[in-house]
């Protein structure tokens, strides 16, 4: 089966959240740098598992953990611009998330209408 969009999207998003992981450790930031770990990969993850999910249920489950960790993940971001405790740019970033907020969300409604 080809990939698809979320999943595509939810692995790049989590290669540059590694990245940006190291980054912060470099600048001495270890604890919101390994919530944003944590929950940034998450969204791929749990994408990746409803792509073998047992149930259209399985399946909406998976990806509305997907859609909650996205949004945590836009809050460890957001705390992270906000809180000025790195110096990094995290508008990229930020963007990304947003896109694939919109993407799950998209994704949990069309399976609960279509349920």
């Amino acid at each position: 089966m080809a990939e698809s969009i979320a999943q595509r999207k939810s692995f790049e998003f989590a290669l540059g959240i590694i990245a940006l992981y190291k980054q912060l450790q470099v600048q001495r930031e270890f604890v919101i740098s390994k919530q944003l770990l944590r929950s940034g990969t998450s969204i791929g993850a749990n994408v990746e598992e409803a792509t073998a999910a047992q149930s259209r249920r399985d399946f909406l489950s998976k990806m509305a953990i997907a859609s909650k960790e996205a949004r945590e993940t836009r809050y460890w971001l957001r705390l992270l611009k906000e809180s000025n405790l790195a110096d990094i740019e995290l508008r990229a970033e930020l963007g990304q998330i947003d896109e694939l907020i919109r993407i799950l969300t998209a994704i949990v409604k069309t399976t609960q209408t279509t349920s």
